[in-house]
């Protein structure tokens, strides 16, 4: 309906432009409520609002250094944490301080940890306690609270041995903001009553292995997806845990978290079956973690039964070759795997235990590796394993390559083998090798052959990847950030 006499928006209903707003994103809103009161009353009704996704920090995807946002983010939890319904924040606190972090100047050896916190360092931890307060305290008392979701980059600290009990100690003497951190998260999960998705990736000193015990029994009983991984040595989810949450459909661990016992009680209850596992293993953790414990193949044949559309996601963060090989147990229901190295590497035989045993559910396959040199996983076999992998697996929807040498040929072989079923070939140019005695036999130059050869084996255009962000550099925000998708899927 027209409006008469140019009264303009102004005229219409509160109800209305609360509708139109309603298919703003987040930014927009906050944009349009500058414009007058009226606006700003509208935008800022709950309904506008019940979903809120956040990445706090970075200068370069943040808009603005982690600091710098703090009154932002102050301002939306004031404003939303008591109602919100689905909260997913990403915490960058220390992207900006990554270049430094690689450089001599900040490069810390054994036996330093006795020098001062440098500053930067010690900047972005304070600040990132403090948002991770501020996040808590806002939600602390939402009874409405469904999807809770956080990620946190601090693990990049401890894996460079940066961060320890003593630098953290100068920066939170006595632990007093952790202690708080901790307990205002015992308290959003007791009085939650309706939570179906908590996640919590790599948030330093956030979740201890008493934290899943306050959850409330609403909560325990209408939960479906549980995600905790973080770079601790204990566990942060005892089996006993897993009894209360009745509707479990999706779980995340670390690898070694998943124990034998652990897998034995998922199998035996009669709850809802378990649609989706992801469990991550870093080569770091097992030095001081066993693979003693974990699940063995008659555990996995246990749970397969109770759980038939039971699907497997699993990271290997520089894992060895017979670790990977302890771990990959026959019936273990694998749909996606992901590779990642820099001091280790995986060989053809790890491929080829991969083709063979899970040929049948294989999906996805990321095979990536960040050191100088790229190793030919063919060299000693009439067959590439990547081809043979590709042969077998016959639901290979996505394969994405880095850091090990793939022939031409053989490339084009795999897009010939799976064709448009494939629907994502990604792999980086640096890997790509040509044969020289097949140059002699083809006219004109042969990257313009590869990629006529291997588009028409696929049956739409194809390049090779020179997109940086196929080359994980953060390979834990890639796991969290899967783990996401995969789940949602079940």
């Amino acid at each position: 309906m027209a409006l008469c006499g140019g009264v303009g928006a102004m005229a219409l209903p509160g109800e209305l432009i609360v509708h139109i707003f309603s298919f703003l994103s987040d930014r927009d809103k906050l944009r349009a409520s500058a414009v007058c009161s009226r606006w700003r009353e509208c935008l800022f009704y709950p309904s506008l609002w019940t979903e809120l996704k956040l990445r706090v920090g970075g200068g370069s995807t943040g808009g603005g250094s982690g600091s710098e946002q703090t009154p932002r983010l102050e301002f939306l939890m004031r404003k939303f944490g008591a109602f919100v319904h689905e909260l997913q924040l990403e915490f960058a606190p220390l992207d900006g301080y990554l270049g430094p972090l690689n450089g001599v100047e900040s490069r810390m050896e054994p036996g330093e940890n006795d020098h001062p916190f440098p500053a930067r360092w010690k900047d972005a931890v304070n600040t990132y306690l403090d948002q991770v307060l501020c996040v808590l305290g806002c939600i602390r008392n939402n009874r409405n609270l469904q999807k809770f979701s956080l990620y946190g980059d601090t693990c990049i600290l401890q894996d460079e041995g940066i961060l320890d009990t003593a630098h953290l100690n100068q920066v939170d003497q006595g632990g007093k903001k952790i202690k708080e951190i901790q307990q205002l998260l015992v308290e959003v999960l007791s009085n939650s009553r309706q939570m179906k998705w908590l996640s919590s990736a790599f948030m330093m000193g956030v979740v201890t292995p008493c934290s899943l015990a306050s959850l409330s029994n609403q909560s325990a009983g209408s939960l479906e997806h549980l995600s905790l991984l973080d770079n601790q040595q204990h566990c942060l989810v005892y089996p006993v845990e897993l009894e209360r949450l009745v509707h479990l459909r999706s779980l995340a661990l670390n690898f070694c978290d998943f124990t034998s016992e652990m897998c034995r009680l998922l199998a035996e209850r009669e709850n809802a079956p378990l649609h989706r596992l992801s469990l991550m293993l870093n080569g770091v953790a097992l030095e001081t973690k066993s693979l003693d414990c974990t699940a063995s193949e008659d555990d996995w044949k246990a749970l397969v039964r109770q759980s038939a559309n039971l699907r497997v996601y699993v990271m290997a963060l520089d894992v060895c070759s017979q670790d990977l090989l302890r771990v990959l147990k026959p019936s273990l229901p694998l749909e996606r795997i992901h590779l990642d190295s820099f001091t280790t590497l995986v060989t053809d035989g790890n491929l080829e235990l991969i083709a063979q045993q899970y040929n049948k559910t294989l999906c996805q396959f990321v095979l990536m590796r960040d050191d100088i040199g790229f190793p030919d996983l063919s060299i000693n076999r009439n067959e590439d394993p990547l081809v043979l992998l590709a042969w077998r697996c016959v639901h290979l929807s996505v394969l994405i390559i880095h850091g090990y040498t793939v022939w031409s040929h053989n490339l084009v072989a795999i897009s010939r083998l799976r064709g448009s079923s494939l629907k994502v070939l990604a792999v980086s140019e640096e890997s790509i090798d040509f044969d020289p005695e097949q140059g002699v036999y083809m006219e004109g130059d042969p990257v313009h052959n590869l990629v006529k050869e291997v588009s028409l084996g696929l049956g739409r255009v194809w390049h090779p990847s020179m997109d940086s962000n196929l080359v994980l550099s953060e390979p834990t925000q890639h796991f969290h950030r899967e783990v996401q998708s995969f789940s949602l899927g079940m």
